[in-house]
């Protein structure tokens, strides 16, 4: 049996299934870091045991653990390096410890990567060889899918786009740089930006009921109703979402670049038409035709999916 686990940094999704990947039970919660990763750990590990019990299985050699988790990770020793959205994961050997804890064989994967080979395996990336994938969601992270095969770079860690920097110096970044892409297109660093500049005129607020409320969800919508702030928000967004695929374009000249998270839930209209144009605007005439910015397909099955996808790929 295969088993799944994408950690967040705020939702765990678990997802077990048959030798092929088939989805037979499921279960997702709020993460709730503990500031210390061993607790944490030993819930996870918990969780399992209870998918486990449920399906009438137990922990075990039969059992294929994959796990993907926001890195950087430290792919030969198997552990996390300090996640920016994990607090108190410094250096932690999460394969080796859920191995300790449940006697099966435990894969670890940048979560991006993880992501990546889901949308690829099951997903928008089908039939296509050179594929990226973005996503946005607490943080912004990438993985890489060229000539078929998972590119995961030194340490595991290829494709870290969230934090190469669209700005000089810029916004502070949750990883302690400055200027990143992800300080100004991930959830997180979306929602600060919502509740402290938001004007009480817009109808993020409204549509809120509070600053404290106020989330991507809230402006997205606000944006399709026509708010004049949501949609230079939008614009905003967009352009700085356009410097990471043209860079991506003129590095690596993709297939393909596949949106996730936030992209997706903004759509057609108000995202991936604007990013296509900007981004043909500071590409060759004879690159942007050729290059399909796609949005992901697996929605909320995307979380189940990237765990198991680990399993399978080991």
């Amino acid at each position: 049996m295969l088993l799944g686990i994408d950690i967040g940094g705020s939702k765990i999704a678990y997802a077990l299934a048959d030798g092929q990947g088939e989805i037979l039970a499921r279960k997702r919660r709020p993460s709730e870091p503990t500031g210390d990763a061993r607790t944490d750990l030993t819930r996870m590990a918990d969780d399992v045991r209870t998918l486990l019990a449920g399906a009438g299985a137990e922990p075990g050699g039969r059992v294929r653990i994959g796990v993907s988790v926001p890195g950087p990770l430290d792919a030969d020793r198997r552990r996390v390096v300090r996640p920016p959205n994990l607090p108190g994961w410094d250096s932690v050997p999460v394969a080796a410890w859920l191995e300790d804890e449940l006697g099966c064989a435990v894969a670890l994967e940048n979560d991006a990567n993880a992501a990546a080979l889901a949308e690829y395996r099951f997903g928008a990336g089908q039939g296509v060889r050179d594929m990226i994938y973005l996503t946005m969601s607490t943080g912004v992270g990438g993985g890489l899918i060229l000539g078929g095969r998972l590119h995961r770079g030194r340490d595991g860690n290829a494709g870290e786009w969230g934090h190469t920097p669209v700005e000089w110096p810029g916004e502070a970044c949750a990883c302690g740089l400055h200027g990143c892409l992800e300080a100004y297109v991930g959830g997180a660093a979306l929602a600060r930006r919502l509740r402290t500049q938001a004007p009480e005129t817009s109808a993020c607020l409204a549509l809120a009921g509070s600053r404290d409320a106020l989330t991507p969800v809230h402006w997205i919508e606000a944006a399709r109703d026509g708010d004049e702030w949501a949609l230079n928000e939008m614009d905003r967004f967009n352009r700085y979402l356009a410097q990471a695929i043209v860079h991506i374009a003129f590095s690596l000249a993709p297939e393909a670049v596949v949106l996730g998270t936030i992209a997706v839930a903004a759509g057609e209209t108000l995202c991936f038409e604007p990013l296509r144009a900007l981004v043909a605007e500071q590409s060759w005439p004879h690159q942007a035709p050729s290059l399909r910015i796609l949005p992901g397909q697996l929605g909320d099955d995307l979380a189940y999916r990237a765990g198991l996808c680990v399993a399978l790929e080991a």
